[in-house]
């Protein structure tokens, strides 16, 4: 055996391009490039070692609305960490994974934004390699496997690598991880290059709660020479840096802050790519290695400038280095995220994306000088560098482009905008040295203005900023953020079982809860559906983070049975409503408020109205209206998907849903706004499938061969195995069929929601609103059946209103009030327009007609006026011939016109002074006064007091 796995490991090393035989005694020829050393990182754990490799996660999170971005490579696995994972799906079968993740570190916890460009080794996106381990492997194997890699295939050098170890914190009453200090030992590695550590720096935490361990480090000395660097580990020194991060979760933090074991041992690696390669190509800066050099080399082509000579500090003159290491790391931020459907915009992780290009611009504009487009111009590069390893880049490289060079474009604009803003500002101040905050902060919060060029700008002005009262105005905004969205997030803890929960019922052999009856559902002999309870048993109780067999009267508790005929929220769909009654007692209702999946296990949240036990027979009744809403707007929600690639083309992705009894919400990829026509042919596409009632094929099948149906339509999420496929029109076994296009036609998605059972249920579908959320990605909200009907009533109702207007218009009224009053009604419809649910192609049309109708109303006032002024001014000069002051009282049935009276007077006779006054109804005066400009003095001083005589 021994010889046949030596034997294995030779033919791996022939297979894999390893001959790179680089030291860090030598040059940099023949160095190995960084595809390389991330091919063989994958290669090595999955041939050598048995794991799966898995390809990378988006960069925006899946299903965990607390991180902006993806920013470790564990962030995937989070439900298998927590035991939350459903036993069915994919995810829940891996016990060894290996890959290569796509990180950003910017906003959020882990924030290294502002650090990029300062220094040669802080990113904004990187990639980390890691290897884990999910209840299989634990130290021993870990640390081991580590060490071969590292010192066998990468030829490190032993004597520059040290390991930390946890020292253990009596204050949680744990002990110093001495398994792994001997298992470093026992590898060979000298005790004096096996440190200990406290909590800080060798003790791993997901967040506040939850799993949890000790962690081993490696680490490498840049300098050394046969020198003892222990003293330089984890002291922030350049030359012995961190490479690899080995976390042992064994421990669970608890809401109180104390630990418990994990009931099964995870081992959760991450080495960061960009530093490996920096070791192994003999390196001392990241952006020296061939992951940034050819950018760096476009970034000097494209601004014609110095070359990137990798200086930091005060010996960067002119910041021209640290530019060139900005661009470089931003552009590759951008690439990514935006491939991964993460766009420039003004809130959550869209927001921090804005501020990464617009830092990107204006070190291309400021420092580098670059002509305008730089920054989209180096994507092909990018691209060239990381393509192979994410082929998605390669497909997107055009439209990552395309959203760079508009945001670019608006950030100029933006940044003229908001000079012109400072200058006039600072013309109306009073004499003060003070620029008002909440103007600076209205710069840098709507138009994305930067602060320190608001400095600038300012300091260039001899004036500074109000500091205090800004700095109060971003700690406002601060805690309205996190208050609003905190407040809508808190998790029931009657329905979320945590981690030792999922285990006890595990160990204590708690079947996962059959959900099968929850597709139960007919057609009866008039069409009706017909949805029949189901009888179940209650397996165990949940309340305040506790399984139990009992909870009294009063109580909100989680419920889990043996079976159940609720849907649970999953899949972008609302849970189901009902109730459940005791067998035998019809009378006593047990309302259910919401439903859950966790772990294969369905929780219902009840408060109970009497003793509620583990073991009691149950009868469950969903809520029927509500139900059947739900599988209305859930196939909707697939036949939108289908229309919208039938109209805007086959490159329209979904990016979300969310479906309620009440409405659907769809977010896509969309070059721009969707046109009225676009919005009438895919409700017209939608329409015909439910006139032609067809029905709704679902059925299970292995997940590897719903995969390959031709056109099929999938989100990125982890789905059981075997996965649900749901087809409209044609039969599940058509699409599965080999080299089927039957799916092309028609809409096929994996899908475990509740759907009808044929399309014409759904009567109607009315898209009611359309809006672009960030550049690149719309959202459309429809409703079905009545309520489309109610929309599209309500729109017909305001054309008709619409219509009667427009004819009145065209009367062309003599009478100032009443085309007044015609400009306010086009104002109030105006409004009604756009609150009125009705469909969005008709809003967009009437909006159109009404902004028309109110300039074809304001120009008939405006002319009106001017004529009514223009007659009353030559009565007046009539009146008041060639004298010096006019002072009169004249009918007027506004302000606007007065005005316009005392223009039309000084205009045609300019060396007169005019004060006019108009009795109103109402018992106000209006009035309105203009002093000639060839007035003298006195003249002027005399005028004033007649003037004043009047109002006495």
């Amino acid at each position: 055996m021994a010889v046949a796995g030596r034997l294995r490991w030779r033919l791996l090393l022939l297979a894999v391009p390893w001959r790179w035989r680089c030291s860090p005694r030598r040059g940099a020829a023949g160095c190995p490039p960084a595809g390389q050393v991330r091919a063989a990182f994958l290669r090595f754990f999955e041939e050598r070692y048995g794991h799966r490799r898995l390809p990378s996660a988006p960069v925006r999170p899946r299903g965990d609305p607390r991180l902006l971005f993806v920013n470790a490579g564990m962030n995937q696995f989070k439900p298998i960490f927590l035991g939350t994972v459903h036993p069915r799906s994919e995810l829940a079968q891996h016990r060894r994974v290996v890959n290569s993740q796509k990180c950003m570190r910017a906003g959020g916890k882990h924030n290294d934004l502002e650090d990029v460009g300062r220094d040669t080794y802080h990113h904004t996106f990187f990639e980390m390699l890691g290897n884990w381990s999910f209840g299989d492997y634990f130290k021993e194997e870990a640390c081991s496997m580590a060490w071969e890699l590292l010192t066998q295939v990468y030829e490190i050098p032993k004597d520059r690598l040290y390991v930390t170890y946890f020292a253990g914190d009596s204050s949680l009453g744990l002990s110093a991880d001495e398994e792994c200090r001997d298992v470093w030992l026992c590898l060979g590695v000298p005790a004096s290059h096996v440190l200990p550590f406290p909590l800080k720096d060798n003790f791993w935490e997901m967040g506040d709660t939850g799993p949890c361990g000790p962690c081993t480090e490696i680490h490498y000395d840049h300098v050394g020479g046969g020198r003892n660097a222990a003293a330089l580990v984890n002291q922030g020194s350049p030359d012995v840096v961190e490479i690899w991060n080995l976390v042992f979760m064994q421990y669970s933090r608890e809401i109180e802050g104390n630990l418990l074991p994990l009931p099964q041992h995870h081992v959760d690696t991450g080495m960061g790519l960009e530093r490996l390669v920096t070791v192994l190509q003999n390196k001392r800066s990241n952006y020296d290695t061939d992951l940034f050099t050819p950018i760096l080399d476009a970034i000097h082509k494209g601004c014609g400038g110095p070359r990137y000579q990798g200086l930091v500090g005060d010996a960067d003159v002119g910041h021209v280095n640290m530019a060139y290491r900005v661009v470089a790391d931003h552009v590759r931020a951008l690439c990514v995220c935006i491939t991964d459907g993460i766009y420039p915009g003004f809130s959550g992780a869209e927001l921090v994306l804005r501020r990464i290009l617009r830092r990107a611009v204006r070190f291309c504009s400021e420092v580098l000088h670059a002509p305008p487009g730089l920054l989209a111009s180096l994507v092909p590069t990018v691209v060239e560098v990381l393509g192979d390893a994410y082929p998605e880049l390669t497909k997107n490289a055009d439209q990552i482009m395309d959203v760079i060079n508009e945001n670019e474009a608006a950030f100029q604009s933006s940044l003229e905008r908001g000079r012109r803003i400072i200058e006039r500002t600072v013309q109306q101040m009073e004499p003060s040295t003070n620029f008002p905050a909440e103007v600076a902060w209205s710069l840098y919060g709507n138009l994305g203005f930067p602060l320190d060029l608001i400095d600038l700008i300012l300091e260039e002005k001899g004036i500074s900023l109000d500091s205090a009262a800004f700095n109060e105005l971003a700690l406002e905004d601060a805690k309205r953020k996190a208050g609003g969205p905190r407040a809508g997030q808190m998790e029931d803890t009657n329905t979320r079982l945590d981690v030792h929960s999922l285990a006890q019922l595990r160990s204590n052999n708690v079947p996962a809860t059959d959900d099968s009856p929850k597709y139960a559902y007919t057609l009866g002999q008039h069409g009706q559906y017909e949805f029949s309870p189901c009888q179940a048993t209650v397996l165990m109780l949940y309340r305040d983070q506790s399984l139990q067999k009992e909870v009294g009267a009063g109580q909100r508790c989680g419920v889990i049975l043996d079976r159940t005929n609720f849907y649970a929220e999953q899949g972008g769909q609302a849970s189901d409503q009902g109730y459940m009654i005791h067998l035998g007692q019809q009378d006593i209702l047990f309302p259910v408020k919401s439903v859950r999946l966790c772990g294969g296990y369905v929780i219902h949240e009840v408060t109970a109205v009497e003793t509620l036990r583990a073991g009691d027979q149950v009868q469950l009744f969903v809520d029927e209206a509500q139900r059947l809403a739900c599988m209305m707007n859930h196939t909707a929600t697939h036949l939108l998907n289908f229309a919208l690639r039938r109209v805007l083309g086959d490159n329209t992705e979904q990016r979300g849903s969310h479906v309620t009894a009440e409405w659907l919400r769809f977010d896509f990829d969309t070059k721009g706004p969707v046109t009225v026509e676009q919005l009438q042919q895919v409700e017209q596409v939608v329409q015909d499938v439910i006139k032609r009632n067809e029905v709704v094929h679902m059925a299970e099948v292995p997940l590897m061969l719903a995969r390959r149906v031709q056109g099929l339509r999938a989100v990125d999420e982890g789905y059981p195995d075997p996965v649900r496929i749901v087809s409209l029109g044609v039969p599940v076994e058509s699409v599965l069929t080999c080299n089927s296009e039957a799916a092309m036609q028609t809409s096929v998605e994996l899908c475990c929601g509740t759907h009808l059972l044929q399309t014409g249920a759904m009567e109607d579908l009315a898209i009611i609103s359309e809006r672009q959320l960030v550049k690149g990605i719309s959202r459309v909200i429809a409703v079905t059946g009545r309520q489309a009907k109610q929309a599209r009533e309500a729109g017909q109702c305001l054309a008709m209103e619409v219509d009667s207007v427009s004819l009145r218009m065209k009367e062309r009224s003599t009478s100032i009030p009443q085309m007044q009053n015609l400009s306010k009604e086009v104002g109030q419809l105006t409004k009604m327009v756009a609150s009125t649910p009705m469909p969005q192609w008709q809003r967009k049309e009437l909006q159109t007609i009404l902004r028309a109708l109110q300039r074809t109303a304001n120009t008939a006032v405006k002319k009106l006026e001017m004529q009514q002024a223009e007659e009353k001014a030559q009565s007046m000069l009539a009146k008041h011939c060639n004298q010096p002051v006019i002072v009169d009282t004249i009918p007027a049935d506004s302000l606007s016109i007065l005005m316009k009276v005392v223009n039309q007077l000084c205009d045609k006779s300019p060396g007169t002074s005019v004060l006019l006054l108009s009795p109103q109804a109402s018992g106000e005066v209006l009035c309105a006064c203009q002093v000639s400009k060839a007035a003298q003095l006195e003249n002027v001083v005399v005028t004033l007091k007649q003037f004043s005589c009047c109002f006495s």
